[in-house]
């Protein structure tokens, strides 16, 4: 049998690693980076590939978008869309630079075009829900998360934060938001997540309680022992 020492061992995976990195493209490299959170060395890393790519414009937006740098978040996705007037995913990007300034009529307009082209998105779906809660158009933000979960059991629980599309997460009724993602699972039939999201709603204050007892949306929940624990407790507010 060879020994190898603990040094020599560093030394090969270290060499191997670094062969590896170096058969990665410029966009892998940076892709890489974004996972890592280091968005300006992506930025750079990014600007090194091909530039007549839409896809690159869009991720180098997304790099901004995550520095909070809105305007040249807003520039790039411009810029894929220049080179791609049909690419859907820095159509819903654009969509949340607006969201994120408030303009909701002008994301909501965004996320129902980036729709037409990519009409299974659950994650577009999603921020058009969040898009359309924020001025409190319920019913119909209630619509697309009962669509967004029909296309993806997962899309609520997502946290992904690069790529090429950006979901929404930022709502200022938080209880609110969470009672009607409760409302959304349990109308799907996901009973353990429609608890934790009605937990939430009730540990950030959401205070019509009522609603929980009569919305037919929870008639199956009510019959189970931990909504019934749950309603016969005063959770925590946080």
């Amino acid at each position: 049998m060879v020994s190898v020492s603990i040094a020599t061992f560093l030394l090969l995976a270290l060499s191997a690693f670094a062969q590896t990195e170096s058969s990665l493209t410029a966009e892998q490299r940076s892709d890489i980076l974004m996972a890592r959170k280091m968005y300006r060395e992506a930025v750079e890393g990014y600007k090194e590939g091909p530039l007549d790519s839409a896809v690159i414009w869009n991720k180098i937006g997304i790099a901004y978008h995550q520095m909070l740098q809105m305007d040249e978040a807003k520039r790039n996705y411009e810029k894929a869309l220049k080179l791609n007037p049909k690419y859907a995913e820095a159509i819903n990007n654009l969509g949340t630079i607006y969201y994120a300034r408030r303009s909701f009529r002008r994301a909501i307009g965004q996320y129902n075009k980036a729709l037409k082209l990519t009409p299974n998105s659950a994650s577009i779906y999603s921020n058009l829900g969040t898009a359309q809660f924020a001025p409190r158009k319920y019913k119909e933000a209630s619509e697309a998360y009962q669509k967004a979960l029909s296309l993806d059991p997962e899309v609520f629980e997502h946290r992904s934060a690069y790529g090429t599309l950006l979901q929404e997460r930022t709502v200022a009724e938080k209880a609110r938001f969470h009672y009607y993602l409760a409302k959304t699972y349990a109308n799907a039939g996901n009973l353990e997540r429609a608890i934790r999201y009605i937990r939430m709603a009730l540990e950030e204050g959401f205070k019509e309680r009522q609603k929980l007892l009569e919305e037919p949306e929870f008639a199956k929940l009510r019959e189970t022992a931990e909504f019934k624990e749950l309603m016969a407790t005063e959770p925590r507010v946080l």
